[in-house]
This record gives structure tokens, C-alpha cells and sequence, in this order.
């Protein structure tokens, strides 16, 4: 009994915890809701006057950007409408000008009518008074007034004839002194500003050696290493009695300066061979061909002329193993561009052109396509295919007369050319050949009637034609001076320009006793 009493009471106590505890735990919940309820409304406050003041600072930044923007338009429209201000100030000023001009015209002409009738009216006057000075002319003097008018317009034309005719003789004197004069001017001080040295080609070349053992090695073996250098240089190798030299010969500078320069390396290296031979012979081959491209550039650089084809200047570097008339072809080139630069100076021309067709006035020597045109035109038609300028072309295909002369670079070149070829010591001819050439001039000059003496002087570069004064005039001395230089350039060849001079004197002799 006690037990179940206790049991009660146990079950009791349990009951009675259990709803103290719930009604704590409830109490404690509703707590808990409370405070979170207020700090959700708490924060729902704080972030609300957050958002307020953000709208806020949106609301006056977009109105400070509407303020500005009315503002900037406000000033625009001022702005415009103070050049609108302006311009109809000038409208209106303009205006009250066009007005007083127009006043000014309007008085003007009211001016000039009044003269205009006043001069109507005098001269019909005149005409009156000129009808009756007329009829009393033509009565006095016998003549219509068609008639004397005529008259005088002859005597007026003829006078005016002759005073043209003295003014054009005049004036063709003083052309034709003043011409000569400045020609005589340019081409001297062309000449006196450009010098070159003159080198004299020959068409042998002397290889020199130490002892006359080399000589039999040179030869080798039944002559085999001798052969085939001569077969691959082209070049004809003599060898004979002469101590210590070994001499080359050909026409061809290109071909000797190659032979002498495989036999250097042959000597030097000591082996020498036929397959030896072939390999150096091939390798100076190429070192002269490179030397010729080299030497192309350089040139182009020493006269200052740009953009030239590569193929050109190839062609310039192998003048360098040219000669003409024992002139070698580069420095001749060399010079007539000098000189032409500085006579196209003088004349106030472009000098580059000048310079460019003066180095390549000659390139048709070195073409290396096998033709039957003359050198000016083959170098004609190699700068046009290089694109070169048409009056660099003209110049060159003109400077012998085979081409029609089309700008003034063409006779500067022809000059020029001449200038270089006659410089003494420029070039070289036989001696015989010299001589032949020098009485043959004289010779000619003794076929017309009159000449006495003549003299074949300056080198060739003048004859002098002495005439007898009782058997030839002034005006046949002019003829034969003419007709003898046409027929020397028709039967005679020769470098650069011959002078003719004929000299006619009259001498009065008497003698006192």
C-alpha cells in the first residue's frame, strides 16, 4: 500500500514538473519571439532610412545633372542667339552699304549719261568740221581721202620693213656674240671644274714571278696545266725568254684579270694542277663577278645617284674592265656624268637626270646580248627596259645622232662625251694610224681651188686652211670652210670634234727710196 502511495505520489510530482516545465518553456519561447520580432522590425526600420537617404542622394543627383544640363543648353541657346545678334548686325551694315553704293552708282550714271550727251553732241561736231576739212583736202590735193589713206599705209608699211628688218639683224648679232660667249663660258668652266686621271688599257698584262722555276710549273707536264688554263681563261699565256715575267694576253680586260689573278693563288699556294686550276679559276670568276656588282654600287654612291636597277648597276661595275680607244669605259662614264651634272647646272637644269644619263651614256658596250645595233641604241633600249626615265633614254640613244634628240640632256650628253674623249692623253690610237689620219686632213683641205698652205694642228684637233687672198673672196672662204668640214665627217673617222680655220689676208707692200 505504502508502495502505491509512493507510486502516486512519483507519478504525481512528474505530472506537475511536466506542466511547470512546459509552462516555462512557453513563456520562455514567446520571449525569444518577442525579441526577434522587435529586432526584425529593428532592422526593417534602420534599413528602410537607409534606403530613404539613398533615394534621397539619387533624387539630388539627378536633379544636380538636370540643373547642369539646363544650364549648359541655356548657355548654348545664348550663345546662338548672340551670333544671330552679330550676324544681323553684319546684314544690316552690309545692307546699308549696298544701299549707299547703289546711291553712289545711281549718281554716277546719271553722270556719265550727261557726258555721254555731251560728247554725242561734239562729236558730231567734229564730224561736221572733219567732213569739211576732208572735202577741203581732198579738193587742194588732187587725192580721195581712200587714196592718200592708202598711200600712207604703204609708205608707213615700208618704213616700218626696213626698221624691223635692221632691229632682227641686230638683234641676231647680239644672240648669236652673247650665245657664243656663254657657251664658251659653260663648257669651259665645266672642263676647268672637272679632272679625272686618265689610265692607258693595254691588251697585255705582265705576271711577274720570283725565279724562272715557277715558269716550268706553270707549264706542267706536256704542257697540260698551261692548256687548260688558257682553255678556261680564254686567255693567250706566253711564256719566252724574258726573266722573271710571265705575260698575258687578250682583248678582253675581264679575261686577264682573271688569268692574273688564278695564277697569283696557283703560285702562292704552291699546288698547281689541272683540277687545282679549274677550282681556282672558278672562284675568282665569282670574286671578279662580285667586285663588278660592288663596284656598280660604289659608283652609284660616289655620284650620288639613287634607284637604279640592280641589273644596271651590274652592267656600270663591269665597265670597269672595258676600254674604248684605250679609255677606260668606267672612268669615261665617270666624267661625263661630272661634266654633265655641272653644264646641266649652269643651265639650271635637274642635275641628277644629267648625272644618271651621263654614266650610262655608254652601257651598250657592255650589253651583254649579241646584236648588230649600234651602242647608243642598245643602251637606249637596256635603260627603257629597266624602267629607266624617257629623257635618260633619249640621251643615251641620241648622243651619236641615231635617235632624234628630244630634251636638252641629249646634247649635254653628246658634249660632254666629246669633252672626255678629247682631253689629251684621254685616248689612245696606232701611231701610224695618228699620222695617216693627220695628213689625210691636210691632204683634203689641198683639193680646193685657192688653198695654199695646211696645217694640221692641236693634236688633230684643228686644220688651219691658208687661201690665197688674189684668188678666193670672203664669201668663199665661209663656203670652203663648210663644204670641207661636211666632207671630212663623211670620209674620215675620229674622236670628239675637228676645228676648220680658213685664213684669208690681204697685204698692201710698198717701198719708199
Amino acid at each position: 500500500m505504502e508502495i502505491l502511495v509512493c507510486l502516486g505520489v512519483a507519478v504525481l510530482s512528474a505530472i506537475v514538473g511536466a506542466s511547470v516545465a512546459s509552462i516555462y518553456f512557453k513563456k520562455s519561447a514567446e520571449s525569444k519571439s518577442r525579441l526577434i520580432i522587435k529586432d526584425a522590425e529593428e532592422k526593417a526600420e534602420m534599413l528602410k532610412k537607409e534606403k530613404m537617404l539613398q533615394a534621397k542622394e539619387h533624387f539630388l543627383q539627378l536633379k544636380t545633372d538636370y540643373e547642369s544640363e539646363a544650364s549648359e543648353r541655356n548657355n548654348n541657346l545664348l550663345r546662338l542667339e548672340n551670333k544671330a545678334k552679330q550676324r544681323e548686325a553684319q546684314l544690316n551694315q552690309r545692307t546699308d552699304e549696298l544701299n549707299r553704293k547703289q546711291k553712289e552708282l545711281s549718281t554716277q550714271k546719271n553722270s556719265l549719261d550727261q557726258l555721254a550727251d555731251s560728247l554725242a553732241k561734239k562729236e558730231s561736231h567734229l564730224d561736221q568740221a572733219l567732213k569739211i576739212q576732208t572735202e577741203t583736202l581732198e579738193r587742194l590735193s588732187g587725192l580721195s581721202a581712200s587714196e592718200a589713206k592708202s598711200q600712207l599705209i604703204d609708205s608707213i608699211k615700208d618704213e616700218a620693213r626696213f626698221d624691223a628688218q635692221n632691229f632682227i639683224k641686230e638683234m641676231l648679232e647680239e644672240a648669236k656674240l652673247t650665245a657664243n660667249n656663254e657657251a664658251k663660258k659653260i663648257v669651259v668652266e665645266t672642263i676647268q671644274r672637272t679632272a679625272v686621271e686618265h689610265a692607258i688599257e693595254n691588251t697585255v698584262s705582265v705576271f711577274n714571278i720570283e725565279s724562272d722555276e715557277i715558269k716550268g710549273r706553270i707549264i706542267g707536264r706536256e704542257g697540260r696545266n698551261i692548256r687548260t688554263l688558257e682553255a678556261l681563261t680564254g686567255v693567250e699565256i706566253i711564256i719566252d725568254d724574258s726573266p722573271d715575267a710571265i705575260i698575258l694576253s687578250s682583248f678582253d680586260p675581264v679575261r686577264r684579270e682573271i688569268a692574273r689573278l688564278s695564277l697569283h693563288k696557283l703560285v702562292t699556294d704552291g699546288r698547281i694542277h689541272p683540277a687545282r686550276i679549274e677550282e681556282v679559276v672558278g672562284k675568282v670568276t665569282r670574286q671578279i663577278e662580285q667586285d663588278i656588282v660592288e663596284t656598280g654600287k660604289q659608283t652609284a654612291i660616289e655620284l650620288g645617284i639613287h634607284g637604279m636597277h640592280h641589273e644596271l648597276l651590274r652592267l656600270v661595275g663591269k665597265m670597269k674592265y672595258r676600254s674604248s680607244y684605250g679609255q677606260n669605259l668606267l672612268s669615261h662614264s665617270k666624267e661625263v656624268a661630272r661634266l654633265c651634272a655641272t653644264m646641266a647646272a649652269e643651265l639650271g637644269l635637274n642635275t641628277k637626270k644629267a648625272k644618271r644619263a651621263g654614266l650610262l651614256h655608254d652601257i651598250g658596250k657592255v650589253a651583254e646580248t649579241d646584236n648588230d645595233l649600234p651602242h647608243a641604241i642598245a643602251g637606249m633600249r637596256l635603260a627603257e627596259k629597266f624602267k629607266e626615265k624617257p629623257e635618260v633614254c633619249n640621251a643615251i640613244g641620241s648622243h651619236h645622232e641615231e635617235e632624234e634628240m628630244t630634251s636638252l640632256f641629249a646634247p649635254i650628253v653628246q658634249v660632254c662625251d666629246a669633252i672626255s674623249g678629247a682631253r689629251p692623253g684621254a685616248r689612245r690610237e696606232v701611231v701610224d694610224a695618228y699620222i695617216q689620219r693627220l695628213h689625210k686632213l691636210e691632204e683634203l683641205a689641198l683639193t680646193y681651188p685657192g688653198v695654199v698652205k695646211t696645217y694640221a694642228i692641236q693634236a688633230g684637233r684643228e686644220l688651219r686652211v691658208i687661201v690665197g687672198a688674189e684668188k678666193v673672196n670672203d664669201s668663199d672662204a665661209a663656203q670652203i670652210s663648210y663644204d670641207l668640214s661636211k666632207k671630212i665627217q663623211d670620209e674620215m673617222t675620229y674622236p670628239g670634234q675637228i676645228k676648220i680655220t680658213v685664213i684669208r689676208e690681204t697685204r698692201s707692200i710698198s717701198f719708199a727710196k
